[in-house]
């Protein structure tokens, strides 16, 4: 099965979560990325209806491809922040 992991740290001034390359919105502080980036994770583990879906790629090209709705990914949140010396645990 394949694993997707969302990162959480500093972005735009803020922080936000990433999938790969990426951003979320950005939040104004920290725990609020983190409460997101694990509601975006949760998210992930619901069944839905097939689907077929489209993205763009970070140099411009898209990309479609089908999406089965029951083929649900496993999901980890990682916060980059963690043990960056700021008093997060």
């Amino acid at each position: 099965m394949t694993t997707i992991t969302y990162h959480v740290g500093e972005h735009d001034g803020g922080f936000g979560y990433r999938l790969g390359d990426v951003w979320s919105e950005t939040y104004p502080d920290h725990d609020s990325a983190l409460a997101a980036a694990k509601s975006a994770a949760q998210r992930q583990h619901i069944e839905g209806r097939d689907a077929e879906i489209s993205y763009q790629f970070a140099d411009g090209r898209w990309q479609t491809e089908h999406a089965d709705g029951g083929d649900r990914p496993d999901t980890e949140v990682l916060d980059d922040e963690e043990g960056s010396g700021d008093g997060r645990p």
